[in-house]
């Protein structure tokens, strides 16, 4: 009988990449800030960040650590005696603890890492407050609550790996006891629903990841001078987290978003204008015109995605202050308005839309439109904002079939 542990669960290449790359930068700005401080041991920090970072590439170039949890477990354990040398010569070693979270988590089973991250972030603020020669509450809560953030991105991430991964087992016992009624046919939706579970988790991820990266940033920025502050950007990290995995966990069951379970599609975008505010450097106001009415669930998640995207796409991209956003029941349709004050775009000059680059873009807002006989607009200028318009008729097409997501 084979006892051998399991294989860590595969991650993509672009999130390893940038583990990597993280890794490597907080390494070098440890060894930089050493020497452009001129401190007495700065030789010393260079040469250790130099250490941690050689041990640490060998593992990409071995087989083993990938196929390996046993092989892992070594392969941490140097990494990690090579950063406890340079977290006792540097403080600003504490920052490599972050991707080692990641690291653990996702390379060893699951009690163990949990117990490695444990005495990681144990380590890091013991090595923190050596270095201040004191010890405070603000000092531990940057590891402590990096480790949950962690934790609950790398288990996020892991259960819903399973998740597919038994779905697509599934999939595929179907396709074979089906083949010889609707084989094409059936072929056709699986790779159509694989598709759309690869764009919807990778984006709802990505804008969670980068969300969590600037508080987390925010938070390290306020340490240790202002706790209570740092204390609420990793709350809202925590948060965002938590929403993120929410949103992940239904769009793997094909159930509706949670932004809409238990309320009104007016209620979501509220939620989401408010949740948008608190979060980032935008003041995003909600207006209502008209008299809401019930509407067809494919309706309420194309509107509430647009709108998730268009924020989104605003806060990375625009540099905006304000933004506004209006839902209008008009008559014989529905109506969404997004308006920012922004940098603004030519629209004429937008790189065609790429599969692999991970963004929802503005073809796919107006693919959903279109899956049900609405039409959506942009209006926008360099250095004039951007204006975004979504029309929908309030009766549903009679030949459109439910959004995949609608599904009960």
């Amino acid at each position: 009988m084979n006892t051998a542990a399991p294989a860590p669960t595969p991650t993509p290449r672009a999130l390893a990449w940038c583990l990597h790359l993280l890794v490597i930068g907080l390494l070098a700005l440890t060894a930089g800030r050493a020497v452009a401080d001129g401190r007495s041991h700065a030789g010393s920090i260079v040469a250790a960040a130099a250490a941690c970072a050689a041990v640490y590439a060998a593992g990409p170039l071995l087989p083993r650590v990938r196929r390996s949890r046993p092989a892992a477990a070594w392969w941490l354990a140097a990494v990690g005696g090579a950063w406890l040398v340079l977290l006792a010569l540097s403080p600003e070693g504490v920052w490599v603890a972050f991707p080692l979270y990641f690291l653990q988590l996702h390379l060893l089973p699951r009690r163990a890492g949990l117990a490695a991250v444990t005495i990681t972030a144990a380590a890091a603020v013991a090595g923190f407050a050596a270095h201040q020669h004191s010890f405070g509450p603000a000092m531990a809560i940057g590891p402590a609550l990096g480790a949950a953030v962690a934790v609950a991105v790398v288990w996020g991430y892991q259960t819903l790996y399973r998740e597919s991964e038994q779905r697509r087992q599934l999939i595929g016992e179907l396709t074979t006891t089906r083949a010889d009624l609707a084989e094409a046919q059936h072929t056709a939706g699986v790779l159509a629903e694989r598709e759309r579970l690869a764009r919807e988790i990778h984006d709802t991820l990505a804008q969670g990841l980068s969300s969590i990266q600037l508080l987390l940033r925010a938070a390290e920025r306020a340490l240790p001078g202002r706790p209570d502050d740092a204390a609420r950007h990793v709350d809202a990290a925590r948060q965002a987290a938590v929403d993120n995995l929410a949103e992940a966990r239904r769009f793997v069951a094909a159930l509706t978003p949670p932004a809409l379970e238990g309320t009104t599609l007016v209620g979501a975008l509220e939620r989401l204008c408010a949740t948008t505010s608190a979060r980032h450097r935008l003041t995003v106001r909600f207006h209502l015109t008209g008299h809401p009415v019930p509407l067809p669930t494919a309706h309420e998640v194309a509107l509430l995605r647009i709108a998730q995207s268009a924020l989104a796409n605003t806060v990375r991209h625009a540099h905006a202050t304000t933004a506004e956003a209006t839902l209008g029941y008009l008559g014989d349709h529905i109506t969404l308005d997004i308006a920012d004050n922004g940098h603004g775009f030519d629209p004429e000059q937008l790189p065609a839309p790429d599969p692999e680059s991970g963004g929802f873009g503005l073809a796919a807002m107006r693919a959903r439109m279109n899956a049900l006989d609405g039409t959506l607009t942009i209006e926008s200028a360099p250095g004039r904002g951007t204006a975004l318009a979504a029309r929908l008729p309030l009766a549903p097409p009679a030949t459109t079939e439910t959004d995949p997501e609608a599904r009960p």
